[in-house]
């Protein structure tokens, strides 16, 4: 072996430099670590399908304001105009499911991609409309790609968004949908005005291209964190029912419908009981699309901080769906019976900050308890949604008075989904501890054992017994 050649002075100064450092380094292992930044939700990723959420939004209620136009430019009564409307939700509701088990199969990136082309045809098909006939078929188009593209969206943010964040992300676009839902009616009021009704769905349509060069670039990630099916698997949408298989699902969609049904179900009737009581004009209402809105927006940003925390303490926030529960039903009651109006008035604001921050929570705990039903599991809650809607207000409206109708709905279904509630939060902290994957891993050990891992995260996924996985304990308390 050559005799070793003496280090020179820069070489001993390097040496001694290194030493010197891994020294400090040592020393401060035992310092206390120095507070790093808060996590944060990563917008750069997510503009694109946040936009999506947002214009879907927008889409649900656009139309309501445009009947009587649309249906003298169309040569149709005002009732037949409306079958636009019922031809959306009921498209979108029957079809969501089976669309969501298409994510699950091929994964959430060309889903998301199909559903945006087919909503952007929709609409622009609706803005050259010459005739009732298009203007449905336009319309089931669009239904069909925001069924598609938004189940997957759901599970998408879900998926990628890192662990510590993944409320505030669900929570997000939340709030982007419901301000959507919010500024589609006076959105479209006022394209109308400017421009004819058209104008409204032209803008819907140059909005969706915007969208598009964004979800193509935001969207790229791995199969295994994207949904997609392992191996050459077939299609099955007998899939779309294994979601009723899984108890924990069943019964987090069954409080889901108690609870929408009185939400939704008092809300249609919020506007008569408040004009019969206090005599309110229609622009004192419009108050109302607003109240709804930010309370909406502030309830899910809300809920998603909270579930974040939460988590990051090794917890969960499911004890608080009962908790949104009874104060929405209370905050109904307020709202349909409190006197004077301005009470009326802050309890709306209250009762859609506890529906807005229901609709997180229940997001994220869907997607998280079986990750390789992510979107079917998304899409049977918005599917529910409308059900309990239905039924809501099928109830409200076998009351004589407005008001009465809307507290029983509203105080009597939400208290009766907060007690459902109640045993779905006990199996949920009863079943072993769980604690999601870090970052982008949720879905890929989704696919393997979506079920318990260690509360303090000291065992994987894939070490999770596959007959947790069937009982859907993996919900656990990591949601």
């Amino acid at each position: 072996m050559p005799p070793e050649t003496p280090p020179s002075v820069d070489e001993r100064a390097g040496t001694a430099v290194t030493a010197s450092a891994g020294s400090a380094e040592t020393a401060g292992s035992t310092a206390p670590a120095t507070p790093t930044a808060a996590p944060k939700v990563p917008w750069a990723a997510y503009t694109g399908v946040y936009l999506l959420l947002f214009l879907i939004g927008t889409e649900t209620f656009l139309v309501s304001p445009l009947l009587p136009t649309i249906a003298g430019s169309v040569g149709v009564s005002v009732a037949a105009a409306a079958s636009t409307v019922t031809a959306y939700t009921l498209v979108y509701a029957l079809t969501a499911p089976f669309l969501g088990a298409v994510s699950d199969r091929f994964g959430r990136r060309p889903t998301i991609l199909a559903g945006t082309v087919l909503f952007l045809l929709g609409n622009a098909l609706a803005a050259v409309a010459g005739d009732l006939t298009v203007l449905v078929v336009a319309r089931v188009l669009g239904a069909l790609g925001a069924a598609l593209a938004g189940p997957s969206i759901w599970a998408h943010l879900a998926e990628t968004a890192p662990e510590a964040v993944r409320g505030r992300a669900v929570g997000y676009g939340m709030a982007l949908f419901s301000a959507g839902q919010v500024l589609g009616v006076p959105a479209g009021s006022f394209l109308a005005g400017w421009g004819g009704w058209r104008a409204s769905f032209w803008a819907l349509t140059v909005l969706t291209v915007a969208a598009v060069p964004l979800v193509l670039a935001q969207t790229k990630a791995p199969a295994s964190a994207s949904g997609a099916a392992a191996g050459p698997q077939p299609l099955r949408f007998t899939a779309v029912f294994s979601v009723w298989g899984d108890r924990t699902l069943r019964h987090t969609l069954i409080v889901v419908f108690l609870l929408q049904a009185a939400n939704l179900g008092a809300y249609t009737f919020l506007g008569t009981a408040l004009h019969d009581r206090f005599g309110l004009s229609v622009n004192a209402l419009g108050l109302l699309g607003i109240l709804v809105g930010a309370g909406s927006a502030l309830g899910s940003l809300t809920a998603g901080r909270i579930g974040d925390r939460a988590r990051a303490r090794g917890a969960g926030d499911a004890v608080w769906i009962p908790v949104w529960a009874l104060v929405l039903g209370t905050a109904a009651v307020l709202a349909a019976l409190g006197a004077p109006s301005i009470v009326a008035y802050a309890a709306v604001l209250v009762w859609f900050f506890a529906s807005g921050a229901f609709g997180t929570i229940i997001q994220t705990l869907l997607i998280s308890a079986r990750p390789e039903l992510g979107a079917t599991s998304s899409s049977w809650n918005s599917a529910t949604l409308y059900a309990g809607t239905a039924v809501g207000v099928g109830i409200a409206g076998t009351f004589a008075h407005a008001d009465t109708g809307t507290a029983v709905v509203g105080g009597g279904l939400a208290l009766l989904a907060g007690l459902v509630a109640v045993p779905l939060v006990g199996r949920l902290r009863s079943a072993p501890g769980t604690e999601p994957a870090q970052d982008g891993q949720d879905a890929q050990d989704g696919q393997d054992a979506p079920a318990s891992q260690s509360a303090h995260g000291t065992q994987s996924a894939q070490d999770a017994p596959s007959a947790e996985r069937q009982e859907g304990a993996g919900a656990d308390e990591r949601v």
